[in-house]
């Protein structure tokens, strides 16, 4: 087998490793996750009356969207951040050792220039798509709610005195958990201005 043969197929290979390894990223775009089953919730509450139960699980019916929703931005985000950082490493790696082998008849020279391009894709997707930032926002939203949740649950009088103020604080508590998600995920958004005022800092 040639030389030239060989840089082909590291091409080959390459792209086909790129491609396959990016499906699970592409199975969370596109699919739905499921939230994991929380155990005993309000329904089953030893702490408040049948009124307050109906109450707080009607409430949990309207955030149960949203939940969905953060968790899918997580699981998205998470899954490129990890497909970024599983190709961009060894990449910085094999770039400076590649850069020795390069002749001007070998297909080396365009196997460099498709690792150098790929890498800056992929990091030019992370740094706009703010895909770090944005898991942390989804995720510590998601951890906060479900920590408030249980705390509810299991030791309501952390929240106030009677079962009316612990609900009231409950709700105020999911809402600010709301507002700090939804600030983050505005704040978060890429635009070109942005962009541009970083280069002339």
């Amino acid at each position: 087998m040639q030389m030239n043969d060989i840089w082909s197929l590291f091409f080959i290979l390459y792209c086909v490793l790129a491609i396959g390894s990016f499906l699970p990223v592409f199975c969370a775009i596109i699919k739905r996750v499921k939230l994991n089953p929380g155990g005993k919730s309000f329904e089953e509450s030893l702490h408040f009356s049948e009124n307050e139960k109906f109450m707080l699980s009607q409430h949990y019916s309207r955030i149960h969207g949203t939940l969905i929703f953060w968790k899918n931005e997580s699981e998205k985000y998470r899954r490129f951040h990890i497909y970024t950082l599983f190709w961009t490493i060894p990449s910085s790696v094999l770039i400076p050792l590649i850069t020795q082998f390069i002749e001007p008849n070998n297909f080396s020279k365009e196997f460099l220039t498709l690792i150098s391009t790929f890498t800056a894709i992929l990091l030019a997707f992370h740094r706009g798509l703010k895909i770090e930032d944005n898991y942390k926002s989804f995720r510590h939203g998601e951890s906060e709610f479900y920590d408030t949740y249980r705390r509810l649950l299991d030791r309501p009088e952390s929240f106030g005195k009677d079962s009316t103020e612990q609900i009231s604080n409950y709700y105020q508590e999911v809402e600010q958990i709301r507002r700090f998600v939804r600030k983050a995920e505005t704040d978060n958004l890429a635009t070109a201005d942005d962009k541009i005022s970083k280069k002339n800092i």
